[in-house]
């Protein structure tokens, strides 16, 4: 008998699924095609999958994957040429990110919202450690932050996790009802801000490493925790660079949201919105439209794909 599930939880070889208010371990039997992708990981938290019980009744066989919504997906960071899915079937995503200890560039930013973009989902800029944050030091590039990103539609949040004490009647609204992604470097404070909003998920915390100042990796899988009143918050392990799959160089313009209203308008087709005459997006660029950090991260990343080819 099949029956319908949600991934909760990843290992690399055994699955929890929830499955009728239970939870149940399964695995996969063969190999499933990703559509002609190279996936470290074939099957994703948040993934809806059908189940055929085993034997014992306590375990199960994953037979099919349904088909994803939308998915946040990575470059692999351990083989060439493959992905990794860190979570599928999202609502909303969370990007926590901090001015110190570690500092998050924004070209990380951009890199991330590249991939929401592409299926349109919402995204949240979440400042995390703001009792670290020096006045003379890291203001200016909080007030960047807040300059760029908030006139594009993604709201900035300023919350230290660990002293904030209204934090979790400041998030419920947020989180009622909709499937959350969480994400951020190593070192940020996910699993903290996880810790204070589902107390019951008691993720592991970690000192930053002085040594490196990028942080210790403290989630090792993806997992997806029940939210009080409905709802799911997945913590993803910690990302320390975010590489963008292949995306069409036509394409990437269209997830630069403040590019979309221009599109069209140039005077070649297709395109590419670097160096070419009568270009739309290079006009109002100069005319201070488009802010010179996202344009800057906008090249850096067409030049990466292009190196790629």
């Amino acid at each position: 008998m099949n029956n319908k599930g949600r991934v909760i939880r990843s290992t690399g070889s055994w699955y929890t699924v929830a499955l009728d208010g239970e939870y149940i371990q399964a695995r996969l039997r063969g190999k499933f095609k990703q559509n002609d992708l190279k996936l470290t990981n074939p099957i994703a938290v948040g993934d809806y999958v059908s189940l055929t019980r085993e034997e014992n009744q306590e375990t199960a066989i994953i037979s099919e994957i349904l088909p994803r919504e939308n998915y946040i997906i990575r470059k692999s960071t351990r083989k060439t040429n493959f992905s990794h899915i860190l979570a599928s079937n999202i609502d909303q995503a969370f990007l926590v990110v901090t001015l110190r200890q570690p500092r998050t560039s924004l070209g990380f930013i951009d890199r991330f919202i590249v991939s929401t973009e592409s299926f349109r989902i919402p995204t949240t800029i979440v400042v995390n450690k703001m009792d670290l944050v020096s006045k003379s030091k890291d203001q200016a590039f909080l007030q960047d932050i807040h300059e760029i990103y908030e006139p594009l539609g993604y709201p900035v949040l300023e919350i230290s996790a660990l002293k904030d004490e209204e934090l979790q009647r400041d998030f419920f609204d947020k989180l009622q009802g909709k499937t959350t992604l969480l994400s951020g470097h190593s070192g940020v404070g996910k699993s903290t801000l996880l810790n204070r909003l589902i107390p019951d998920a008691q993720q592991s915390t970690k000192e930053i490493s002085n040594f490196t100042s990028k942080g210790v990796h403290t989630t090792t899988f993806a997992e997806m925790f029940p939210v009080k009143g409905g709802g799911y918050l997945i913590d993803t392990p910690g990302i320390k660079e975010f590489g963008i799959l292949d995306i069409d160089e036509v394409e990437l313009s269209h997830y630069f949201v403040e590019m979309r209203k221009y599109l069209g308008q140039c005077k070649y087709n297709n395109c590419k919105h670097l160096t070419e005459p009568g270009c739309k997006v290079l006009e109002v660029l100069e005319e201070g439209y488009i802010h010179p950090y996202r344009y800057d991260s906008y090249v850096k990343i067409m030049h990466e794909e292009d190196s790629h080819r």
